[in-house]
């Protein structure tokens, strides 16, 4: 008999996964602004504080330097922390403790030290939070030797991608899209695991490459559907990793397609699309048969007024239109 998928909510898969955290490993606590009594800025903590009690699910102060250089020190000492930061934007608060400490102790100790910590961060625009809780700050920390950097897009990473990332012996960045907790998923019943080395194909198709990650995956699926009403098949990547980013399932995708559309919600300069587009002219510039096209946010501080946030943000329209204008229909 075939098990029935479950149906959840992107924030109740992140709980869940965090739950199970827990009652894995006694050593390991979550830490952060509102995260106990509160429930979570997100709710993604919500009822967590009543089960397991203060000493595991500890609010911290409005001082992320202060609170994710305890994270560093309490994975250092043998603890396995669970640090949430209530947006990207408040990390940069925290950059030495990350870039410096986090990132290097197990390089320059000669590996005698390891640094098994995950921080949790929100990420990305569309629910009017203005600039300050807004931007896509991934792209910096996956610039970062000595970082893994995780985009769960799905119901399924989200509720899978911490386990692997626990048992990673390095620091590992989870970014959760803030338009993301509401979407709903069904989990499989045979899936326990996902790996966090790999990139995904969401969508296969012969036409044109559809790169993403984040909240841009479910847009380029939209756009992919457009597509085909127009005989275009575009296939749809999931990065899923941006740090270490799969190369090679980018390249044998576009190198089938021929042609390539990136879509990402960072700055377009020097972000995680620029990385793929110069990867992709270092390593498949003979495949290409159209120049590659990058959908990015528009370079401003992401606006408050809704009108204006949809306006700076990469949308189904704009992925359509760069996808048009590189494949014809079949």
């Amino acid at each position: 008999m075939t098990a029935t998928p479950t149906r959840m909510t992107y924030r109740e898969a992140c709980r869940q996964a965090i739950r199970d955290a827990l009652l894995a490993d006694p050593r390991t606590f979550v830490m952060g602004e509102d995260v106990g009594k509160y429930g979570g800025c997100y709710a993604v903590t919500k009822g967590l504080l009543e089960e397991f009690g203060p000493a595991r699910i500890v609010d911290t102060p409005l001082a992320e330097n202060g609170f994710v250089g305890v994270g560093v020190g309490a994975a250092v000492a043998g603890l396995r922390p669970i640090v949430e930061i209530m947006t990207c934007n408040f990390s940069l608060l925290a950059l030495d403790q990350i870039l410096n400490n986090a990132a290097t102790l197990a390089h320059m100790s000669g590996g005698q030290f390891a640094v098994p910590l995950v921080i949790r961060m929100a990420t990305g625009a569309g629910r009017q939070l203005a600039a300050q809780h807004s931007h896509s700050l991934e792209g910096w920390y996956a610039h970062i030797p000595g970082l893994k950097v995780l985009a769960p897009a799905t119901v399924e990473d989200a509720r899978y991608m911490l386990a692997a990332a626990r048992a990673d012996p390095n620091p590992v960045l989870i970014f959760e899209h803030i338009v993301l907790y509401n979407a709903e998923g069904e989990l499989d019943p045979a899936v326990t695991t996902v790996d966090i080395e790999h990139a995904r194909v969401r969508r296969p198709g012969k036409d044109l490459t559809l790169v993403t990650y984040g909240n841009s995956l479910p847009k380029c699926l939209a756009a992919a559907d457009a597509l085909a009403g127009d005989r275009i098949e575009a296939e749809v990547i999931d990065l899923r990793v941006l740090r270490p980013l799969d190369s090679e399932t980018i390249i044998r995708s576009v190198s089938r397609t021929r042609r390539c559309v990136i879509v990402d919600e960072g700055w377009k300069s020097g972000s995680v699309s620029a990385e793929i587009a110069a990867r992709l002219a270092e390593d498949a510039f003979f495949e290409l048969d159209a120049p590659i096209r990058r959908v990015c946010s528009r370079e401003v501080p992401v606006p408050y007024a809704a009108q204006l946030e949809e306006a700076a943000l990469p949308q189904v329209a704009d992925i359509v239109a760069a996808a048009h204008a590189l494949a014809q229909p079949h």
